[in-house]
């Protein structure tokens, strides 16, 4: 009974403590309301009491919205649509006067484009302030006319959609990034149509490069023409005993273009000293041979100076059997790889396309390694390529101190460039092995060779063995001057730059004054001088020795 008692009254106990706990509670959370309360009644109190403002009419709308906006939590739904609109209009003024103060800070008071917007601001401004919209929508107590609404509506957003326009348009001009990134882009976009145009130009060129001018093809058969017309003028002379006469100047060119060998002969004729010691051997095609004789006999070389023409075919020893790029035109593949036309031998890569030409291996490029076999009876001789024009007398190349070098060349390197690493396979252990990547190359174009010493050292056959194992292309891409720079590696002696300008056929910077302190300039490049796309700044050094008063070059239209 005892135990019951004591837990009876600690029962009790308990029960007073929790109601006490909970009046506790219930008390702060009045409190607290109280407090939210008068918070929120001293809130509205500042809401609707009225601040004057330097802008009075800012001050009553700003008010004005306020109340209405109060109101319209509770009351007619067409005060929140305008609250809405009213917003949408003001964030557009702001928005519009923003850019007119970037305007501003940009110094473009003056601008058009400055002046529309201040007119925009003020007509968004002037819309709030319009009689009729005031008293009935932003000022009423009362409800909303919604056809005044629908009214209001109406030119705030015409006011809105100017305002996008203008800053869509605007926005490029004022927004850096956005104009980094428009820069950019255009950058891409124009460096992208740059590397296009720079292919495609390249393609163009290389074509008409390669292509015969209508004016070489007419002056070719009108020279035909006139041999086939009368043949009794133009029948073969006893060879001249000049043509081996060791004592005399002799010169190699080869080449199935008749107006650019008489340029060559024509500058190195009028700017010999004594013309009548200077011996031309011309070596052409079968096909260009009639009309190369029959320039000569019409129009011989002034001076006294002597021409021999001949054919390939004349030179019996230059067969298949002996010449190892004859011998690898009947290859199967490289017929294939030249001339089969096929996709995979499609191309518009300039490079690619450059070394598929058949040119490369033509016959009459490679007669500068055969000299010493073609002229058994001379010691030296000078090589001209049909692009070059001479501008000095060459004698003085005869008397040059060859140190027992076979070839007299312009070395070409500078810097890095133009090294032997440029034209030879370096991947491949034999090139590796024999060759130094750094070695100096050397210009073809003009080239005095003492062909004792070529005898001597064998270079025919050192340029045989290179070629042969060349058959696949893996030493070399093709051309004359790598086997050139193998042929003659250790056996070149550097001439002065002088003797030599080269570039006039690609590039467009080589200084005049350079050029007339040359005794020989060459149009090496796809602009040669007798091609449209010649450069005009260069063209007038070599048309000055055409012979422009022979009558076919009159009728072939050369351009002079």
């Amino acid at each position: 009974m005892a135990v019951a008692v004591r837990g009876g009254r600690g029962g009790s106990g308990g029960g007073s403590a929790l109601a006490s706990g909970l009046r506790g509670f219930f008390s702060y959370r009045v409190f607290v309301s109280a407090m939210f309360t008068l918070l929120f009644l001293a809130t509205l109190s500042v809401l609707f009491s009225s601040h004057p403002s330097a802008h009075h009419h800012d001050s009553i709308t700003g008010n004005a919205y306020v109340h209405r906006t109060f109101l319209a939590l509770n009351s007619d739904p067409l005060k929140t649509r305008l609250d809405l609109i009213y917003k949408q209009a003001n964030d557009h003024m702001v928005l519009v006067n923003a850019y007119a103060a970037y305007a501003r800070k940009l110094k473009l008071d003056i601008s058009k484009q400055l002046r529309l917007f201040d007119d925009l601001a003020r007509e968004i401004t002037d819309l709030g302030l319009k009689p009729s919209y005031r008293t009935s929508l932003l000022e009423s107590d009362g409800p909303v006319d919604e056809d005044v609404l629908r009214q209001f509506e109406k030119d705030v957003k015409d006011k809105v959609k100017t305002a996008r326009l203008m800053v869509a348009e605007a926005k490029e001009s004022y927004d850096n990034q956005l104009k980094i990134q428009k820069l950019k882009d255009t950058i891409f976009a124009v460096n992208e149509l740059l590397i296009k145009a720079k292919k495609n130009g390249a393609f163009a060129s290389l074509i008409a490069a390669k292509s015969t001018p209508k004016s070489l093809h007419c002056l070719a058969m009108r020279l035909m023409e006139e041999r086939i017309a009368h043949p009794e003028k133009y029948t073969d002379d006893e060879p001249k005993p000049e043509f081996e006469d060791p004592s005399l100047y002799h010169y190699a060119l080869f080449s199935d273009n008749v107006i650019a060998v008489s340029v060559v002969v024509n500058s190195a004729v009028k700017n010999a000293e004594e013309p009548w010691k200077h011996v031309f051997h011309v070596v052409t095609d079968k096909m260009n041979l009639a009309a190369m004789k029959v320039w000569f006999k019409m129009r011989p070389v002034e001076g006294g100076a002597h021409v021999e023409v001949k054919s390939i075919e004349d030179y019996p020893l230059l067969n298949s059997s002996y010449v190892p790029v004859l011998r690898q035109l009947e290859s199967i593949n490289l017929q294939k790889f030249y001339f089969e036309n096929r996709a995979e031998n499609a191309t518009k890569d300039v490079n690619n396309m450059k070394f598929r030409n058949p040119k490369y291996l033509l016959m009459l490029n490679h007669l500068r390694f055969y000299l010493p076999e073609m002229f058994p009876r001379l010691h030296r001789i000078l090589f001209l390529d049909d692009d070059v024009v001479v501008q000095k007398d060459l004698t003085a190349l005869w008397r040059i101190d060859m140190d027992g070098k076979v070839n007299g060349a312009v070395e070409t390197c500078f810097g890095s460039f133009h090294r032997y690493a440029q034209y030879l396979n370096f991947s491949h252990p034999l090139i590796r092995e024999k060759f130094n990547p750094k070695a100096c190359a050397w210009a073809y174009g003009m080239n005095i060779f003492d062909l004792d010493a070529w005898r001597r050292e064998k270079s025919t056959e050192r340029y045989h063995y290179w070629q042969n194992l060349n058959e696949d292309r893996t030493l070399w891409k093709l051309g004359t001057l790598p086997p050139g720079l193998i042929t003659f590696y250790s056996t070149t002696k550097s001439l002065d730059k002088s003797w030599h300008v080269l570039g006039l056929g690609y590039n467009p910077s080589v200084s005049m004054d350079e050029i007339s302190k040359a005794a020989v300039i060459h149009f090496n490049g796809n602009m040669k001088p007798w091609l449209d796309i010649a450069m005009n700044q260069f063209k007038h050094l070599w048309t000055k020795y055409i012979d422009s008063e022979m009558e076919f070059v009159q009728m072939c239209n050369f351009g002079l």
